[in-house]
This record gives C-alpha cells, sequence and structure tokens, in this order.
C-alpha cells in the first residue's frame, strides 16, 4: 500500500539534506529509487523538493512512499514480498473469505492472532487456504492493493501473535528490527516431561538428510540456533514452559525441546503424541517491538488457545 508519511524537522536535522534524512530515517536504495519514478514523492512546505534540498528546522516534509513495482491491481491477486519468506514461495495470492483474528491495524502493521491448521503463505502444493489468502480477501473488501509482508513466520499449527508490513518502509525496518533481534518474541509451549527449571539450548540445526522439512541438532553441519527456556508449571506429566529465541531457525523451538528430552505434544514430526492434544502445542504469546514509524513500544499478546489449556490441565487415559 502507498504510504504518506509527514515529518516536522527540529533543530537536529537542520542543515541537512532530504536524503540525508531519508536515509536517516531507514528509507533504503531501493525505495528511494521507487520514489523517484513517482509523482510528487517528496514536497517540502507544499512544493517538490529533491534529495540534495538542504531543510531548516519548522520545515514539513511530505513523503511519499509508494508501493512496490508489480502491486496487485484492485480487484485482482495480491502478491507477495518476501521478507521472512522462503524462496519457493509463489509470487501471487488469490483473495478467500477467512476470518481474521485483528488484534491491532493502522497504516504501518496489521497484527494477527494466527489460528491452528493455518499456514502463514501459499507453498508448493498447497496455494489456499492460508493466512495470506485471508489477508489478501481482507483488503480486497476494502478496495485497496495489498502486497502480504510477513515479518516473523509461524509453522502451520503453531497459534498466535504474527505481524505484517503495510508498506515498504514499515516492511524495511521491521525486517532490519528481526534481523538485529530487537523484535522480542515470547512463546509458550507444553512438553512432554519436566525440563529444568529454566535454561538455555544452543545447539546447531539443520534440515535432516533425505527430508524436505524434519530438521535435527546437528554439531558439523548445522546453523547456530540458542533457545532460552523457563518452567512456569507443571500438570498430569506436562509441563507449560516460556520460551525466548535469539535466532529463528526453522522449527527451533520443537527440535530443541527434543532435543533436551521434553518434546511438544501432538508434533507430528518430532513427537507424534495425540492423546491430550492434535496439534504441537506451541503458541507465541507475546510479539514486542518498535512501531516501524511513531518509534513507539508496542506489545501485543494473544490468548491461549482452549486446546493448549484443556491439554495441559487434562489427565491423559
Amino acid at each position: 500500500m502507498q504510504r504518506i508519511i509527514t515529518y516536522t524537522i527540529l533543530s537536529g536535522d537542520s542543515e541537512t539534506s532530504v536524503l540525508s534524512f531519508l536515509r536517516k530515517n531507514g528509507f533504503s536504495k531501493h525505495i528511494l529509487t521507487t520514489m523517484k519514478r513517482a509523482e510528487h514523492a517528496i514536497l517540502l512546505n507544499g512544493h517538490p523538493a529533491f534529495g540534495r534540498t538542504v531543510l531548516k528546522e519548522g520545515d514539513v516534509l511530505r513523503i511519499l512512499v509508494p508501493e512496490e513495482n508489480g502491486a496487485a491491481d484492485n480487484g485482482s491477486a495480491a502478491s507477495i514480498i518476501p521478507v521472512q519468506l522462503p524462496e519457493s514461495v509463489e509470487p501471487d495470492i488469490e483473495p478467500e473469505n477467512i476470518p481474521l483474528d485483528i488484534l491491532y491495524e493502522d497504516e504501518d502493521i496489521l497484527v494477527l492472532n494466527k489460528p491452528a491448521d493455518m499456514p502463514v503463505h501459499p507453498s508448493a502444493g498447497n496455494y489456499e487456504n492460508t493466512l495470506a489468502n485471508g489477508v489478501a480477501w481482507y483488503y480486497k473488501q476494502q478496495g485497496g492493493n495489498f502486497v502480504y509482508r510477513c515479518i516473523n513466520r509461524l509453522d502451520r499449527d503453531t497459534t498466535g501473535v504474527l505481524v505484517l508490513a503495510k508498506n515498504p518502509l514499515s516492511g524495511a525496518l521491521l525486517s532490519a528490527q528481526m534481523k538485529q533481534r530487537q523484535i522480542r518474541r515470547t512463546y509458550l509451549a507444553l512438553t512432554d516431561g519436566i525440563p529444568p527449571e529454566r535454561g538455555t539450548v544452543s545447539a546447531p540445526i539443520a534440515r535432516m538428510d533425505d527430508s524436505v522439512i524434519t530438521r535435527e541438532v546437528n554439531w558439523e553441519h548445522g546453523e547456530t540456533a540458542v533457545t532460552h527456556y523457563e518452567r512456569l508449571a507443571v500438570s498430569n506429566g506436562y509441563s507449560l514452559v516460556e520460551l525466548h529465541l535469539d535466532t529463528g531457525r526453522t522449527h527451533q523451538i520443537r527440535v530443541h525441546m527434543k532435543y533436551i528430552g521434553c518434546p511438544l505434544p501432538g508434533d507430528f514430526l518430532y513427537h507424534p503424541v495425540f492423546d491430550r492434544i492434535s496439534r504441537q502445542a506451541l503458541h507465541s504469546f507475546q510479539l514486542e517491538f518498535c512501531h516501524p514509524i511513531t518509534k513507539k513500544t508496542l506489545r501485543f499478546l494473544a490468548p491461549v488457545p482452549e486446546d493448549f489449556q484443556k491439554a495441559f490441565a487434562e489427565k491423559s487415559l
């Protein structure tokens, strides 16, 4: 989506060029290039300005952030910008009438509570019934173009908080926060077994030989992966564990908890025990980050799903 941002120049940015100011505020080379092709992308005090124009205290700078080239036209399929997505993602998303649980929305971000049994985005052989299809429908009903930019990816059966960027600038800034580990992710998991009260798992993860999906701890070929955990409670042989990630490897929590002997119940890949829950007991409980434009600290929580609560309280037969 196109975004118009207005800045009032403060004394610290006086005598700075427009280009330097924009770079300071996170405008990437790519975004600046798209702005060159847009009409009246830079207005200073209501008049067209250029990158070399010098700013003065009190100036009002209006910036148009254009959408990426190739974004969908009204009524057509939406498109994907792979902020955190794998290369196998298809470029177009067909809108589907899928209800969304919206926790928050403004001009720059959309925060959702993702349900279980829903992929975040289309992939080879699965182009429908994904969160991306539902988001495409949501914006189609509003008559707006939408490019899908998912910042924190969740597995198909992992529930909870997920944030999308609604324009190129917020996407670039949130992606940078993710890479710099400035987005704090808090997960809740149930484990089959009782781990130590708290600890850190630092064990590299790699794709298992002869498998496209399954991961394993692999000290020779794996990529660095660090998970911090704290046991919160124990009930009927299950532990409720809070987890924080330093890295974001595929299936990281699921692999690391299995590695220390406390796998997640209901996990079809790593611990296929379904007597108390039918999917991996993992929930993205809280997401905390700095708003890409306002710079305010935001914190979003997603209620713990009913199946998760029931599995923890229920005795196995």
